[in-house]
């Protein structure tokens, strides 16, 4: 078993191999009066600081983009914990390494009462069977989970544990936050710079402040390139001047994961900014899309399903210029794929807008799964064969262009929906003149959310 005592080898060894650590993680605190930012949930009189402070953490989940503090609050836990802190990576363990600490878990707690917190992180990437092979183990106390996520564990961790656990959702820092951190660092001569005797311009540390963007690892790497790559000047000092600066962050990283929440966020945002009309917004989330390397002929899909489905016959023009995008797209990829993309965005974005097809197929439909429809009208049915006069097909109908304005009113609908109504054009664009149809004049339009 484990013991949580280390020799005098131990503990030098321990310190140099931190001394040789990339700057973030040596710059770790390991109390909570040294974590920065998340004030909603860890500042003082906040739930989480209250257990942590009071060691009774139960199963918790630290959701949040990547630099926000998941590891570090998980490290500062262990410091504070009288509980047995485990560690896992979700990447490199697998069902044995869960039996393992289960079982010394429950020697653990029957030999001498000590409780045992299971760190995992990337939770996400375990598996439902691996999931579920923790689920017994939380639920009867063996273990307290805590685990940490970039996704979200709504979409990507089994319900069962959801139930179980606490969920804290981490932000972002600001850029007041990643400031902090980042004088900190290099004012610290025991973890961090100090002993470089750095100068960083005031135009170098906002922007590195601001294309960190809310991640700290990103800040502390930059700074920590910029000190080990810059000659001192003949005072022993080392300027980083805005030029430097940009060389060492070069470009801004995006949280933007496929198959993760922010995936599904942005290109949300994308159609919705489309459907509202507000082109500039539609523009920005296209390209913070193209920039985090989603595919482009996926955003081409998404604005063909918009072009349908919030302009529809508005402007029948808007899914001929998105089918045509998505076609040039295909044929000739990025990066000119992106001002494609752009110009029919910016199409649908500005074109009139209607939601009438979506509401009227959704109403059909609905009314066809739940509604008794009938029959086909005798008078419309096809008639093309021997015998179908005899069972009156056909007969009764009549030809609209035979009538004044190719047009004559007749019964289409089965008797059982005869006056039910689906179309119910709007007064934009091309659609209004739908609504001089003599079947759909005065017909009030019907929205959706």
């Amino acid at each position: 078993m484990k013991d949580k005592m280390y020799s005098l080898f131990d503990m030098n060894r321990e310190q140099e191999m931190k001394k040789e650590s990339p700057l973030a993680l040596r710059m770790r605190p390991e109390t909570l009066d040294g974590f920065v930012g998340q004030e909603d949930i860890v500042a003082p009189g906040k739930l989480l600081y209250r257990a942590i402070k009071a060691d009774k953490l139960t199963s918790l989940i630290l959701f949040g983009p990547p630099g926000t503090g998941k590891t570090t609050l998980a490290k500062i836990i262990a410091n504070t914990t009288k509980s047995y802190f485990e560690q896992l990576n979700a990447v490199t363990s697998g069902v044995g390494d869960i039996r393992r600490v289960v079982e010394e878990a429950k020697n653990r707690k029957g030999m001498y009462g000590q409780r045992t917190i299971l760190f995992i992180d990337e939770i996400h990437r375990f598996n439902k069977s691996q999931q579920d092979a923790m689920l017994p183990y939380v639920e009867d106390g063996t273990v307290i989970l805590i685990g940490a996520t970039t996704e979200n564990p709504y979409f990507e961790v089994n319900d069962a544990l959801i139930s179980r656990s606490t969920i804290f959702r981490l932000n972002p820092l600001t850029e007041k936050d990643i400031r902090t951190l980042v004088e900190r660092c290099i004012n610290d001569k025991k973890k961090g710079l100090g002993s470089y005797n750095i100068e960083i311009a005031e135009e170098a540390m906002e922007h590195i402040v601001n294309t960190a963007n809310g991640d700290v690892r990103t800040a502390f790497n930059a700074v920590e390139l910029a000190a080990l790559t810059t000659e001192r000047d003949c005072d022993g000092k080392i300027h980083i001047d805005l030029k430097t600066a940009e060389e060492c962050i070069q470009k801004r990283a995006v949280n933007y994961e496929k198959k993760g929440e922010n995936h599904y966020d942005t290109i949300s945002a994308f159609i919705k900014s489309m459907r509202g009309s507000d082109p500039d917004a539609a523009l920005y989330y296209l390209a913070k899309m193209l920039y985090a390397g989603e595919d482009p002929k996926f955003i081409a899909r998404r604005i063909m399903i918009c072009s349908s489905e919030d302009v529809g016959n508005a402007d029948p023009n808007a899914l001929i210029v998105a089918t045509s995008a998505a076609n040039a797209v295909q044929m000739i990829g990025m990066p000119e794929a992106r001002i494609i993309l752009s110009q029919a965005a910016l199409y649908v974005a500005c074109a009139p807008k209607s939601n009438s097809a979506v509401a009227g197929i959704d109403k059909a439909m609905k009314d066809v799964e739940n509604k008794r429809t009938g029959p086909v009208p005798l008078h419309l049915r096809n008639d093309a064969f021997k015998g179908a006069k005899e069972w009156g097909y056909g007969i009764g109908y009549k030809y609209p262009h035979s009538y004044e304005g190719n047009y004559v009113e007749q019964q289409y609908l089965p008797d059982e929906l005869k006056d039910e109504q689906y179309y119910f054009p709007s007064d934009n664009g091309h659609e209004k003149k739908a609504k001089e149809l003599p079947k759909l004049k005065n017909r009030n339009r019907v929205t959706i959310e």
